[in-house]
């Protein structure tokens, strides 16, 4: 064998002997434990927009698009003009041409202006790209089109008189209207948050990280809990879990607990297993699955109408429960006052199942 073809047998040896070692090398750091994302796992996630417009993707939308993506899908909780209810904040008002101008809203400091709305706040227009983008509407987080977000962004700032309202909002544009944001000279980026000319301090860090492990108290336990007036003021919390996420509801028709879960007394008797509750009736399972708590109880009006109010409202129609099935899938308004239902999305089953016990006057 000559030189040459020993010399390139022991280069592919040692390539081949590097390239093991450093896969056994990954596979050991965590054996038998997960995998790496791959790049479109990491696509999926990897949503968010910066002040300074990185991850924002290309698209755009009109302020006159976003009024009927709004009416559609965000003004029966949000109202039709960003006024909100008792239930979510107002999104517009409390800023001027003033503001616009200045890049500080003057009503902040204004202690006899009690309002406090998201346009007076939000120094950045990635602040409510972003937050439209990735959780909005409420009951169907993440299903709103590029354009629909950019179109009901550029509905939102129309409605603060930051654009005009002709104004389509674009990945080219959007730069020109953060100059416009009544609040945009309102907060720091002096922290490290993000690397970079332009983001404040280059990022330098904005803790020192310097662990404190002396005076520390033993035995903390945390809990929240709602004072008895405020329970149940909504409807029951465990009903309003959204269609993603792990956010589970208290059960605020119970009783308030005494203590954390799972802690106990020291020297108290074990507390007794709690009554298996009764399998709660399909109509239930199907508006929490649904998301339909988010704007109504069974028992007292939240945004729409109670569920129990439903049937007699329309007592003595014979078409009752067809009636309302219409309703669930189609939307509709008047009826109850001038907030909009829009279209829900759920299956003909449910569909049925819903309407058929709110025909029979909702019971439990």
């Amino acid at each position: 064998m000559s030189s040459w073809h020993e010399s390139r047998r022991r280069a592919v040896a040692l390539t081949m002997a590097l390239a093991l070692g450093t896969a056994l090398g990954a596979e050991s750091r965590y054996p038998q434990v997960g995998r790496d994302a791959t790049p479109k796992e990491l696509a999926a996630w990897d949503i968010d927009v910066r002040p300074d417009f990185k991850g924002l993707p290309k698209g755009q939308g009109s302020v006159q698009r976003g009024m009927d993506v709004w009416e559609g899908k965000c003004a029966s909780c949000h109202g039709v003009f960003g006024e909100s209810n008792e239930v979510f904040s107002p999104l517009i008002g409390g800023t001027t041409k003033n503001d616009v101008a200045t890049g500080r809203v003057a009503r902040l400091m204004d202690a006899g202006f009690p309002g406090r709305t998201t346009l007076m706040k939000v120094p950045t227009v990635s602040t409510l790209w972003d937050y439209i983008n990735r959780a909005m509407p409420w009951t169907q987080p993440k299903s709103l089109s590029t354009d629909e977000v950019y179109a009901v962004t550029a509905y939102l700032l129309n409605m603060a008189d930051v654009v005009p309202a002709d104004f389509t909002l674009s990945h080219d544009n959007i730069g020109q209207v953060q100059a416009r944001m009544p609040n945009r000279n309102g907060m720091s980026t002096d922290h490290g948050l993000w690397p970079g000319k332009g983001m404040g301090n280059g990022g330098k860090p904005d803790v020192k990280a310097r662990a404190c492990m002396k005076d520390c108290v033993p035995g903390v336990a945390l809990a929240s809990a709602l004072p008895d007036f405020a329970r149940n003021a909504h409807g029951n919390l465990a009903e309003q879990n959204r269609s993603v996420g792990a956010q589970h509801g208290a059960d605020t028709t119970q009783a308030p607990r005494t203590a954390p879960v799972g802690a106990q007394r020291p020297g108290a008797a074990p507390a007794p297993a709690a009554p298996a509750k009764a399998a709660p009736h399909p109509a239930l399972t199907a508006i929490n699955k649904n998301g339909c708590t988010a704007c109504h109880a069974v028992d007292k009006p939240i945004l729409g109408p109670a569920f129990s109010a439903v049937a007699p409202k329309h007592k003595g129609r014979a078409d009752l429960e067809a009636y309302l099935l219409e309703k669930i899938k189609q939307g509709g308004g008047g009826v109850w006052g001038a907030v909009p239902m829009p279209p829900q999305s759920l299956s003909d089953a449910d569909a049925r199942t819903i309407a058929r016990w709110l025909a029979d006057g909702a019971p439990r």
